[in-house]
């Protein structure tokens, strides 16, 4: 059973600073591409634009509808995505999966704010809300991939 304690613990005031100030928090007007993703446990829902240039993140913005934890995550997401390209994306995404379901070291440098969700690990069905972010913006980063040559989307967002 969780305590009034475990709660006050899991929702440091850290974390509760990071899902207040969340960057780039506003949708793109022309993106690149864009991708929704809701996990189906809590209905926490990410939306993120990508603008990219040379294979690397030049413009960002997310709409969040998350716990604190799942903001919180996607302030962190936001503070540090500028200039990422996807394989950095992902190995960050893969660090912080690993530090939740697997008890792994927390995620590095830039990242590593996200050493602050270490307290989740506990709660497995908040693991999908902090995961949103990460995932949103790999599947964005996916759809800009599949731009045919003459420059339109193959895909629209991904409900």
């Amino acid at each position: 059973m969780v305590t009034d304690k475990d709660l006050i613990k899991l929702y440091s005031q850290r974390i509760l600073a990071l899902a207040a100030e969340i960057p780039f928090a506003k949708r793109l007007d022309s993106p690149d591409s864009t991708a929704s993703v809701r996990s189906p446990l809590c209905g926490s829902i990410v939306t993120v634009d990508l603008s990219l240039s040379n294979g690397k993140v030049a413009k960002f913005g997310q709409d969040v509808k998350a716990c604190a934890l799942g903001q919180a995550a996607a302030s962190v997401v936001g503070a540090n995505i500028l200039g990422k390209d996807r394989d950095a994306i992902e190995k960050a995404r893969n660090q912080l999966y690993g530090m939740l379901k697997n008890d792994g070291p927390e995620p590095a440098q830039p990242f590593q704010d996200l050493a602050v969700l270490k307290p989740a690990r506990e709660y497995k069905n908040r693991h999908a809300s902090i995961m949103l972010a990460f995932d949103a913006t790999l599947a964005a980063f996916d759809r800009a991939a599949k731009v045919t040559k003459q420059g339109t989307e193959v895909f629209a967002s991904q409900d």
